[in-house]
């Protein structure tokens, strides 16, 4: 007997097909990856500062700086371009790091003495660094134009910050009456000589050559006489 169609069984509904699970990428995002460049890159720069100060920018290679990462030299050219492209960041570096805490420093306020204490802390601090190091060890002759020009520049804004800072040190009477070009010339020129003659890991630790060094140029050498003692005061009457 045939079956109509009702009496037939319902037909099982399709299943919906599963997607394949999204397999994690071995690749970073763009965001990770420019991160992990710029990683890579200071470590570059870094590494090669620190041969700089120690050998010398002409004594260092590009060989001895991929040694040091423990890459290939090819590698270091996806980083940088060439040797005066590592050394214009460096010392470009060590400039930008000066002049941000000077501003940083006077920002925090006080008088032009605090001040001029505060950025002088600060100058000594970064000049004892690998980029401060390179910036004072390096001179600009070996910086090509037209970089060499800016880094001049620049350069000339530190001195012109502890200029300012003595002037109005000495209109407030918070520092003895001098020439503030001069004196800004020995307090700047004092504290990069720092940067030439100071080895990490020697007798003396860091802050004990800065806080030695900025009492040095802000006191003297001069020994000055004690204060007088304030004379006591008799009680009682005076006899008439």
């Amino acid at each position: 007997m045939a079956t109509s169609l009702s009496d037939q069984a319902p037909m099982p509904a399709p299943r919906p097909s599963r997607r394949p699970r999204a397999q994690p990428s071995p690749w970073a995002r763009p965001s990770q990856r420019q991160q992990q460049r710029e990683a890579k890159r200071n470590a570059v720069l870094t590494t090669a500062a620190q041969l700089f100060n120690e050998r010398g920018f002409h004594a260092t290679s590009l060989d001895d700086i991929a040694a040091h990462l423990h890459v290939s030299k090819p590698t270091l050219y996806y980083y940088v371009k060439n040797k005066d492209e590592i050394l214009l960041a460096c010392v470009q570096k060590g400039l930008h790091m000066t002049l941000e805490g000077i501003e940083a420093s006077r920002q925090a306020g006080g008088n032009a003495l605090d001040q001029l204490r505060a950025c002088m802390q600060v100058y000594a601090e970064i000049v004892v660094q690998p980029f401060g190091m390179c910036l004072i060890r390096v001179g600009d002759e070996e910086v090509p134009e037209p970089s060499r020009t800016e880094l001049r520049r620049m350069k000339s804004e530190i001195d012109l910050a502890f200029r300012r800072l003595v002037t109005q040190g000495v209109e407030d009477g918070s520092i003895a009456p001098c020439d503030p070009k001069i004196m800004a010339f020995v307090i700047a020129g004092g504290l990069s000589w720092i940067g030439r003659w100071y080895q990490p890991g020697g007798q003396y630790p860091e802050n004990e050559v800065v806080a030695q060094c900025i009492d040095a140029l802000l006191g003297g050498v001069l020994k000055r006489p004690p204060a007088p003692k304030p004379v006591a005061r008799k009680s009682g009457r005076t006899p008439s």
